[in-house]
């Protein structure tokens, strides 16, 4: 099964990116040369999180096949999974790995499982108001500002910026916490690798998409919230992270995503409907070639999040039978 094959790359990616110059799109991609006779339609639906991505894509894709129309949503991620098996969709955007009772669904109906692509690397950052001068937060005391049940083994609960080390003007302020709603897989990974899986806070702010996050944080003086690299601005700060307390704290680089020191990096994913015996149809044949191009992924790199490096590309393609 494809989505068996690419497991191993989780485990290869440290190594693969180590071979390329992290802040650059690696040179070894292929450039994309476009094809005869690719037309239709394409629809996106899924993650918010991608939505830029998708859209930048589509930009690049109709420079090469400006007959091809590319229709693109972006309301969340657990909108990604039915509108695939339903074929509304032809591409499924996820900033999560697709749940089990979501695979179940789509194979209840095709016989087979989605087919899972790596299609960039994201870290999820937390974001402060560009005025606020915290130094670094570990994963426990993220854990214990944005949860109830601080499951991550934080003592008390933490709700005013002194208990992180802030003094003056900052030791009383309470926080003001922004999160995505429940349909983003944003939420969903922040949940389950920031809060141990643990529950949010009721008093948290929840936004309908990641800009509205870093919107309401550089609104906020006392704003704290998360969302994807991809969406800094100047109005906020990302926060240096540490998996545990004691250990140093990890800027949300490509360096750092790359190497495992910062806790929360994340592949982003788009799922397509390929039969197993079947090639796939022109036009998103084409696209997702494209995606594991030097194009595409200099797009990737545009948009703020770490390009793929070719080795991983490569087995993509290969998998898939597109070289």
């Amino acid at each position: 099964m494809f989505k068996t094959k690419l497991a191993v790359l989780g485990a290869a990616v440290t190594m693969a990116f180590s071979s390329v110059t992290l802040a650059d799109v690696d040179p070894n991609l292929p450039e994309y040369k476009s094809v005869s006779g690719v037309s239709g339609n394409l629809t996106s639906i899924g993650s918010d999180t991608l939505n830029n991505l998708m859209t930048l894509w589509a930009e690049e894709f109709n420079k090469f096949y400006p007959n091809v129309n590319i229709q693109i949503q972006g309301a969340g991620s657990s909108t990604a999974p039915p509108a695939l098996t339903e074929g509304t969709a032809t591409l499924a955007p996820m900033s999560r790995g697709m749940r089990q009772s979501e695979i179940q669904e789509f194979e209840k109906k095709f016989g087979y499982a989605p087919t899972e692509l790596p299609v960039a690397v994201d870290m999820v950052a937390v974001y402060v108001n560009k005025d606020n001068p915290i130094e670094g937060l570990t994963l426990q005391q993220v854990d214990a500002i944005f949860s109830a049940t601080r499951r991550c083994g934080n003592d008390a609960d933490i709700t005013r910026w002194g208990e992180v080390g802030l003094s003056g003007a900052w030791e009383n302020r309470d926080f003001a916490l922004y999160s995505r709603n429940a349909v983003s897989g944003t939420y969903g990974f922040f949940k389950d690798s920031a809060l141990c899986g643990g529950d949010f806070k009721s008093s948290i702010n929840e936004q309908p998409g990641s800009s509205s996050v870093v919107q309401g944080v550089t609104e906020s003086i006392n704003g704290i919230g998360y969302s994807g690299i991809g969406y800094r601005t100047s109005g906020v700060r990302v926060v240096p992270l540490a998996a545990e307390a004691g250990a140093e704290y990890a800027e949300a680089t490509a360096e750092n995503a790359a190497a495992g020191t910062y806790p929360l990096a994340r592949y982003l994913y788009v799922y397509i409907n390929k039969h197993p015996n079947q090639e796939l149809d022109p036009q998103t044949r084409e696209f997702v070639k494209m995606l594991y191009s030097k194009p595409g992924q200099d797009v990737v790199f545009r948009d703020g999040f770490v390009p793929l490096p070719e080795s991983i590309a490569s087995k993509v393609r290969k998998d898939l039978g597109i070289e």
